[in-house]
């Protein structure tokens, strides 16, 4: 077993987790609902960056209804931006995690029983 090579595979497996990471912070995914009324801005961890409400989604005649609705709009674009995150997730962190030797967890170095 050739330490230095397992040492710079080590490296380079950080590396390319911290872009990925990078990749991630800078990502921003948008989910809709009620066919654009409502959008949702996430960054690439999931976090809420912008809520929009269009004016067409408020019925000034029924508050109550309006409330409900806008509601329901809201958690609907929020999991659709959670979806598109998740593919993004994959996309980036997935196949780093693979070359961590696919243990549950990701943990394990390739060519390193026991880890």
């Amino acid at each position: 077993m050739d330490m230095q090579a397992l040492l710079q595979q080590a490296q380079q497996m950080q590396q390319q987790l911290v872009e990925a990471q990078q990749a991630l912070d800078e990502a921003e995914v948008e989910g809709t609902s009620g066919g654009g009324l409502v959008k949702v801005k996430l960054n690439g961890r999931g976090q809420v960056e912008d809520i929009t409400v269009a004016p067409e989604a408020v019925d000034p005649g029924d508050a109550a209804e309006t409330a409900q609705t806008v509601a329901d709009l809201v958690l609907a674009a929020i999991r659709d931006a959670e979806s598109q995150v998740e593919r993004l997730q994959q996309e980036k962190m997935g196949p780093l995690t693979q070359g961590m030797g696919g243990m549950p967890g990701g943990g394990g170095i390739p060519g390193l029983p026991g880890f």
